[in-house]
């Protein structure tokens, strides 16, 4: 039976930014969650360190791939057939990881699982930019983005405590009532908002993907953010391995770790928000360069010297996080600006490029890892003093026209 739009929420409401929110945790959430957990997953399917890193990657892949997929298709038939059809892949992985065997089966699992929650934040910010248009879609995807940050705030902390209590498997059972729960949420409460349906001929595809890949404005916001999301995932895909097994962190306590750095992206969104009114989106992007470079230099200095404590991890990642809450929104909205006609399409290749970054550097950290935090720390600041390079010079091509 068709749904009647009076049950739809009004686009111009808070809750929209709510339903909107959730959207876009999908990703953290299947990221987050399992964080705790892997240890324990390396121990009770008899596998490497290095291999359980790569279900991470693996994930990662999945999310970068179907996004050249998602937004054509989004662009075509609308956004909530694909955000359907993306829950539905991911309820499936999710339940498969559950019974997962092995590794080789977790990995294969994990990058199906990313195929399909891919849909949420990628269409989300298509929705959001369908919905706000070019000058409040940078306010308002800070604002999701403030709301989002409870997904990073309570998953890790949450995981550990499934894992008191039940087995790894339990993680994905929850986010796959996570995933239905939100099919039945887009269902009832979302209207489409595609506002011109593209071809799906491969021809306008094409032509549209070299559009955005010749654009110098796009591209440098694209690479410069995605290294800036890079050096957050080597964090993420290590973090469980340095903080119980290198630096003696119980359990219990290692979700609470996680809150300094939430609480740095909850600053970090709120003022992008107020930023928006006052700045331009190429400055406040160029702001949070500079910042997540700096907060990983002290990092870089201050695990050296304090090599046992935690300190010197966590609290620039604080910082760090300040500095994603500036980058990433503005950098969503300079990206998808100009291509309101094919947002689906310019979200997926900003995703793609995001993703696909950080799949090979989180794979990247799992190599070099060895008895101490010192080859994640280097990278991520590799990654960021890159990232800066590449949004700097780019904020100077728009000033200067």
């Amino acid at each position: 039976m068709p749904v009647s739009k009076r049950q739809y929420l009004n686009p111009e409401s808070r809750w929209m930014l709510v339903l909107l929110a959730t959207l876009v945790s999908l990703g953290p959430l299947s990221v987050d969650m399992y964080l705790p957990a892997m240890p324990a997953m390396r121990d009770t399917l008899g596998s490497t360190t290095g291999d359980i890193q790569l279900t991470l990657s693996a994930y990662l892949a999945g999310f970068a791939v179907f996004h050249l997929a998602c937004g054509p298709l989004a662009d075509r038939f609308g956004r909530k057939p694909v955000l359907q059809g993306g829950m539905a892949i991911f309820v499936l992985a999710c339940i498969g990881c559950s019974l997962a065997e092995n590794v080789e089966q977790l990995i294969l699992l994990r990058f199906l699982q990313g195929i399909g929650a891919c849909v949420g934040p990628t269409l989300a910010r298509a929705v959001t930019r369908d919905l706000f248009g070019p000058r409040r879609a940078a306010k308002a995807l800070s604002l999701i983005a403030m709301l989002m940050a409870l997904a990073p705030a309570i998953a890790p902390g949450f995981g550990s405590l499934m894992m008191l209590v039940w087995p790894w498997r339990s993680i994905f059972v929850f986010l796959a009532v996570y995933g239905v729960t939100m099919s039945v949420l887009i269902h009832t409460l979302l209207p489409e908002t595609v506002p011109h349906r593209q071809s799906l001929h491969p021809v306008t595809i094409g032509r549209n993907f070299l559009t955005l890949l010749r654009a110098p404005l796009f591209m440098s916001v694209a690479l410069g953010s995605s290294l800036v999301y890079a050096a957050l995932l080597c964090y993420l895909s290590a973090s469980g391995f340095v903080y119980i097994e290198m630096l003696g962190v119980p359990l219990e306590y290692f979700g609470f770790i996680f809150l300094t750095s939430v609480f740095g992206y909850f600053v970090g969104s709120a003022t992008s928000a107020r930023l928006s009114a006052h700045y331009e989106s190429n400055q406040v992007v160029l702001l949070g360069a500079l910042l997540s470079a700096f907060s990983c230099l002290v990092m870089l200095g201050g695990s050296s010297l304090w090599p046992t404590s935690i300190y010197p991890l966590m609290l620039p990642m604080m910082l760090f996080a300040v500095a994603m809450g500036l980058v990433l929104p503005h950098a969503m909205n300079l990206a998808l600006q100009p291509y309101a006609h094919m947002a689906g399409t310019a979200s997926a290749l900003l995703g793609f490029i995001q993703m696909g970054v950080s799949a090979i550097a989180s794979g990247s950290v799992g190599s070099l890892m060895d008895q101490s935090p010192a080859p994640m720390v280097w990278l991520m600041t590799a990654l960021s003093l890159t990232a800066l390079a590449i949004i700097y010079r780019a904020s100077r091509r728009l000033a200067s026209n």
